[in-house]
């Protein structure tokens, strides 16, 4: 069995290869568990830290069609397209984020479409689908208002998938993804990066500036368990999704004043004096427009399941990043 995962070189790409090698085995486009033989990582730098001869490692743009052609053929049963352009980037760069978040999307789905073969393919959203007048939990079926060029392009990807697999051309599933934090590395230009470095870099000794108000709500989601969800959304019956191949998926709604508690409640006070609260107006008109819970009704019945609180997500943090 041949697996593609874009966005393959990043934190949640590598993850996700290492619980699949580990894993070993993934349910064929036949519906039956089949052994995993391959499993290739596209992305723009090289996927780092692999020793298994399962792993191939490609770098070229997924918005070139010829790149596509020959990472995904008649072998691949498989997709993760993980790979975007993060929310504030997507924002200020409306060109680039089109390219990546939308048009490279429709190529990776013609491949498919053209090769016939009817792969799973797993579309990570985002809760920036959503914006606008909203209740304080959000139900499945909420109007899709985006506030910025990352939800919309994010939109239009979810309406692709469900159409290609609507004619057969696939068996897809879109999976709006909560904010993922903790994430390990450097900053990056996402306007929910805050969710991550105010956690990350005190726990460093390092400085982090929160930019938004501290009664601002997240839905958030821990590496650990994304990996989780995106697996399980690969292995249910994409008929039991029903019409609507796109769902919210279970997460934790918490304020960032509880998320800065957890943080003090864990590691002490010392390192929580480590966050300057400055507020950034742009940061603040993105991120306030996202919800900050969901019933996720639809997601729970299917299996999907959330971090049981914050605290417990730092201390994931610590085992997994901190102490290696």
């Amino acid at each position: 069995m041949h697996i593609v995962i874009t966005g393959g070189a990043g934190f949640l790409g590598s993850r996700l290869a290492r619980q699949l090698l580990k894993r070993g085995q993934l349910t064929g486009s036949d519906g039956k568990q089949q052994t995993i033989s391959r499993i290739t990582l596209l992305d723009v730098v090289a996927a780092q830290g692999f020793d298994d001869a399962r792993i191939e490692s490609v770098v070229g743009d997924i918005a070139d069609a010829a790149v596509i052609e020959r990472v995904i053929n008649k072998d691949t049963q498989s997709i993760f397209h993980l790979a975007a352009i993060v929310s504030g980037h997507a924002e200020a760069d409306f060109e680039l984020g089109m390219k990546i978040n939308f048009d490279a999307t429709r190529i990776i789905l013609e491949r498919a479409r053209a090769l016939g073969t009817k792969p799973r393919l797993v579309f990570t959203s985002s809760v920036a689908v959503f914006g606008g007048e909203l209740p304080a939990q959000v139900p499945d079926n909420a109007l899709l208002m985006p506030q910025s060029s990352y939800g919309a392009q994010k939109v239009m990807g979810e309406l692709l998938v469900n159409d290609y697999s609507r004619k057969g051309f696939i068996d897809g599933r879109a999976l709006r993804m909560p904010t993922i934090s903790v994430r390990p590395g450097a900053p990056n230009k996402a306007a929910s990066s805050f969710a991550s470095g105010i956690v990350r870099e005190p726990l460093n000794g390092q400085p982090s500036v929160c930019p938004v108000s501290p009664d601002t709500r997240m839905w958030l989601m821990s590496p650990r368990k994304a990996i989780d969800n995106l697996i399980h959304g690969h292995e249910i019956n994409g008929a039991d999704l029903g019409l609507a191949r796109f769902l919210s998926i279970d997460g934790l709604s918490v304020s960032v004043r509880q998320m800065v508690d957890a943080l003090e409640q864990v590691a002490g006070a010392d390192v929580v004096k480590l966050i300057e609260w400055k507020e950034d107006e742009a940061i603040k008109r993105i991120v306030n427009s996202w919800p900050g819970n969901f019933e996720a009704k639809r997601a729970k019945a299917l299996g999907f399941t959330a971090d049981s609180d914050f605290a417990s997500i730092v201390k994931a943090h610590i085992e997994d990043e901190v102490k290696k």
